[in-house]
């Protein structure tokens, strides 16, 4: 077999698990939180989201994200969800216990697909809780 013949199988298989990974992560619920830069500028991110105790949940799946820069700088957001627009504020969460139990219900929502993203895309992610305003 071709070192070309090769390069393309591989390419291949990495597109088509890529592929495979989008589709089953949109089958489960995908929200939408607008953030705003510093001239007010509205920033729409498609996100994973998980309730615990009433509370809604995002991750900023490593640093460095825009998004989640915007975030810290602006907590002010809006979550789209259900066809719905809510203000919020939002707040990353610090307590070890709570950060558990919010990884444990993304677990439980979006199955393997969590882990999955969790090996390939996430580092060290930081839960932000969502409070209505």
């Amino acid at each position: 077999m071709s070192a070309r013949r090769l390069i393309a199988i591989v390419l291949s298989g990495l597109f088509l698990i890529g592929l495979g990974t989008y589709i089953a992560g949109e089958q489960t619920e995908v929200a939408v939180l607008r953030t705003f830069d510093e001239g007010g500028a509205a920033h729409d991110t498609k996100l994973w989201i998980a309730d615990v105790r009433g509370t809604p949940y995002v991750r900023i799946a490593r640093a460095g994200r825009a998004w989640g820069e915007r975030l810290e700088s602006h907590p002010d957001v809006e979550l789209v969800r259900g066809g719905a627009t809510i203000p919020c504020s939002a707040s990353v969460v610090t307590d070890d216990t709570l950060q558990h139990a919010i990884d444990d219900a993304f677990a439980a929502k979006y199955g393997w697909v969590d882990w999955w993203y969790g090996v390939v895309l996430r580092r060290d992610p930081l839960p932000v809780a969502l409070r209505p305003r």
